[in-house]
């Protein structure tokens, strides 16, 4: 590989809203490189979604389905994008997913698609793959990326900043142009160089930022490097005080937070007591079980308090039949095996854990942000959808039709060469620092973690936010010096978007002082 690379359109993230985009643009003739962080599917958070993707129930309608996403996200969604994923997702489900990727969703038996009901939503329209439909849905769209001749896919490569005309170019007067985007510098991380790739478009599709917190549901470098990356670019980012908090995770207290998808409680299982009394009735006389994510995980936190116990419990196997545990539930049930509990006759510890970013980086009803020439899809994006609570299995759908839209807008508009010459983009500056300490890395993400569960998680105070505002920018500076002495690697790269991404999230809960879906100031 060269230090140079040009290609057509960039895209940055393999999840689903990234894949989608790349295959529409390969298959409309244009050169497209994939650059993605591991070697393999399961470091998208697409691999590990559990529950499911919206589709169309018996007797639903895009206003009905429409209506339930303007109620979860507490009225706080943009009209048109709701009507836009509405009206155009299923259709994309049926025609992308289903007719052209082939992804093998559960039928019934006389081979129609297995329809179940999730939380808030108003009929049963979900489809799924058992309890892994975000797995079934990734391994089909990365094996058919990995055959097509238009694309490239670079594994091991992690994003270390756009590439912009105003920060970068060795002509400083382009510092006066509008901001626009010609690519990325890339890692290289298992050669240690950095390349310049520059594209004519560039799309983030990078996921979110679950893991600055100490509890996720989210994979392993989810740390929110897109939004990070835009921002020090300058792009408008928005709504981002809204974390969804996953209301079921099980709880171990030396293991990762294994994500108990909501479709359990769909099925009717309930959150209870020790005792096994359910509870949920009390926090939610109409929705129980079912309320918004927003509402459950607030209340499990209640009742954590009121019990002094660090966690609560769910009951499958008193309101679900063993055998159709473990047959529509597999990868729970074999999860929960690995934790010590049998979920198929056993109360299960269940706890809160962050699992969506609700903001992010603004774009419109085609995915563009407000650089010119760069795109936003999936997670890292806030489309509107989801305002200030994601309605459940509405995420997969999201990145599916933004990442078509954005393909189709790329298409009518990509120009026939890049806006800048390659040879008045400089290569990236390395100073020949030392490799970072992997334990000084490792001590600042737990710092970063342990600020944003304990002072802007499920519950906001100003006194909270206020000291965490005061040690995330404290630690960022220090990191930020660390950064520029040091050699650049992933692990550095991920810690310096870390920080940033904390601060970004801390500052708009602090501004917002009301309470809202999934933000919540006491």
């Amino acid at each position: 590989m060269t230090e140079m690379l040009e290609t057509d359109v960039l895209v940055i993230g393999s999840g689903v809203a990234g894949a989608t985009a790349a295959l529409e643009l390969a298959d409309a003739g244009l050169h497209v490189t994939v650059a993605t962080l591991g070697r393999d599917s399961k470091d998208s958070s697409t691999y590990w979604a559990q529950g499911g993707i919206v589709f169309r129930g018996e007797d639903d309608s895009p206003d009905l389905l429409a209506k339930d996403i303007h109620h979860a996200g507490a009225g706080h969604c943009s009209p048109e994008a709701v009507r836009i994923i509405s009206e155009e997702g299923p259709r994309l489900l049926q025609e992308l997913l289903i007719d052209k990727v082939h992804v093998a969703f559960d039928r019934n038996e006389d081979g129609t698609l297995s329809l179940v009901k999730e939380g808030s939503h108003s009929v049963a329209r979900i489809v799924h793959a058992t309890d892994a439909t975000g797995k079934a849905v990734q391994l089909a769209l990365r094996e058919r990326m990995a055959g097509h001749p238009n694309i490239d896919i670079l594994f091991e490569h992690t994003a270390i900043d756009l590439l912009t005309p105003s920060h970068h170019a060795r002509n400083r007067l382009a510092v006066y142009d509008p901001l626009s985007c010609l690519g990325a510098y890339l890692l290289n991380q298992t050669e240690g160089r950095v390349i310049r790739c520059l594209a004519k478009k560039t799309i983030l599709a990078t996921g979110g930022l679950g893991q600055i917190f100490l509890r996720t549901t989210n994979p392993s470098r989810a740390q929110g490097d897109g939004l990070a990356m835009a921002y020090r670019a300058g792009a408008r980012v928005i709504n981002n005080e809204f974390i969804q908090f996953h209301p079921t995770t099980f709880y171990h207290p030396h293991e990762p937070n294994a994500l108990i998808s909501e479709a359990v409680r769909g099925a009717g299982a309930r959150l209870v007591r020790a005792n096994g009394e359910p509870f949920m009735q009390e926090y939610s006389p109409d929705w129980k079980d079912l309320a918004p994510r927003d509402v459950v995980s607030r209340s499990i936190h209640d009742e954590m308090l009121k019990t002094d116990m660090p966690h609560v419990y769910l009951d499958l196997h008193s309101y679900i039949h063993p055998d159709r545990i473990r047959e529509h539930f597999p990868n729970i049930y074999r999860t929960g095996l690995e934790y010590g509990v049998d979920i198929s006759s056993e109360l299960v510890p269940v706890v809160p854990a962050a699992h969506y970013f609700c903001g992010g980086v603004w774009v419109d009803v085609w995915g563009r942000t407000t650089i010119a020439d760069l795109y936003a899809v999936g997670e890292v994006s806030c489309t509107g959808v989801h305002g200030a609570n994601r309605l459940a299995s509405t995420s997969l759908l999201e990145g599916l039709v933004w990442g078509k839209r954005s393909a189709d807008h790329i298409q009518n508009s990509l120009p026939p060469q890049l806006p800048l010459p390659a040879k008045d983009v400089p290569p990236w500056e390395d100073y020949g620092g030392e490799a970072p300490d992997p334990a000084l890395i490792t001590q600042d993400l737990s710092s970063i973690k342990h600020i944003m569960w304990n002072y802007v998680g499920l519950v906001r105070t100003s006194p909270r936010l206020s000291r965490a505002i005061r040690e995330l920018r404290a630690l960022e500076t220090e990191i930020e010096r660390f950064y520029r002495v040091a050699e650049i690697t992933d692990g550095l790269i991920g810690l310096r978007n870390a920080v940033r991404t904390a601060i970004i999230v801390t500052m708009a809960a602090w501004e917002n002082k009301g309470s809202m879906g999934c933000h919540y100031r006491q």
